[in-house]
C-alpha cells in the first residue's frame, strides 16, 4: 500500500536560496511564537484575567507586526510562518495531552524545514 510520495528536489542556486530563506522564516516564526507563548503564559499565571496564549492569537499578533518589524518575512511564501505557528499550536496540544515533550526552540542547520499548504 502506497501511503506517501517522496520526491527528490534538484534546485539551482536561486531556488536553493529561496528554500533556505523560507526555512529560516519558518524557524524564526516558530521561535518567536514559542517565546511569546512562554511570556504570555507566565503573564497569565501571574494574572488569570489576561488571555491564555493560543495559536490563532499568536498568528494574528505576528501578522499585525510583521510588515513593520519583520518586512523580510514578506519575501517568501506566507505559508512558511503561518504553518510554523500552527504546528507549534499542535505541538502544545500534544504536550498538554501527554503525547509529546515540551516544544523546543529550533536551531539553524538542524532539520531546517517549512510546510506549504495545498490550497
Amino acid at each position: 500500500m502506497l501511503t506517501a510520495h517522496r520526491i527528490a528536489l534538484d534546485p539551482n542556486n536561486r531556488q536553493s536560496t529561496w528554500l533556505a530563506r523560507a526555512a529560516g522564516t519558518a524557524r524564526f516564526a516558530w521561535n518567536w511564537a514559542l517565546d511569546e507563548w512562554q511570556r504570555q503564559y507566565a503573564a497569565w499565571k501571574a494574572d488569570n484575567r489576561r488571555p491564555r496564549p493560543s495559536e490563532a492569537a499568536l498568528r494574528r499578533q505576528l501578522n499585525a507586526i510583521k510588515r513593520e518589524q519583520f518586512p523580510w518575512m514578506l519575501e517568501v511564501t506566507k505559508c512558511a510562518p503561518q504553518m510554523a505557528i500552527m504546528q507549534l499550536g499542535r505541538a502544545f496540544g500534544n504536550f498538554f495531552a501527554g503525547r509529546a515533550r515540551y516544544p523546543k526552540f529550533r536551531r539553524k542547520g538542524v532539520d531546517d524545514r517549512f510546510t506549504l499548504s495545498n490550497d
